[in-house]
């Protein structure tokens, strides 16, 4: 696994996350909307299931995920803390922090570090070498 892919792994983590979060918000919306038809024909009390019932299990099934997902982003996180933290330059450490673990765009992280935004690429450049070196030794 190249360094940008090895880093990259939370953000993505983190968007899948995001993505389940609002299905659930999704299904509880669906769950608590009410209908009923009135009509006059009685109905078999086998017939169907309840939208409501489905959908209570599909929202446990899936919060039991998403907290399975944050475990798994909390364990990556410190990993990746532990192999940014590995880098000899703090430059190239406080932006890997900033890119991998803060999600922080290129433009923010120059702000914050007093530098042009082609010179944070430059130094982005370095950083990965880096990581790609500490991976390997791994």
């Amino acid at each position: 696994m190249k360094a940008k892919e090895y880093l990259s792994q939370a953000y993505r983590l983190d968007n899948r996350i995001n993505s389940k979060i609002d299905q659930v918000a999704s299904l509880n919306d669906l769950a608590t909307k009410c209908t009923s038809n009135v009509t006059g024909m009685p109905k078999s009390p086998n017939q169907g299931g309840s939208t409501m019932a489905d959908a209570v299990v599909k929202i446990i099934d899936l919060q039991a995920e998403i907290n399975r997902d944050i475990d798994r982003l909390v364990d990556l996180k410190c990993e990746l803390t532990r192999t940014i933290k590995a880098v000899d330059d703090v430059d190239c450490r406080l932006l890997l922090e900033g890119r991998y673990l803060c999600y922080k765009s290129w433009e923010q992280i120059a702000m914050e570090m007093g530098f042009r935004v082609r010179h944070v690429y430059e130094v982005h450049s370095v950083a990965l070498k880096k990581i790609e070196k500490i991976l390997s030794a791994q």
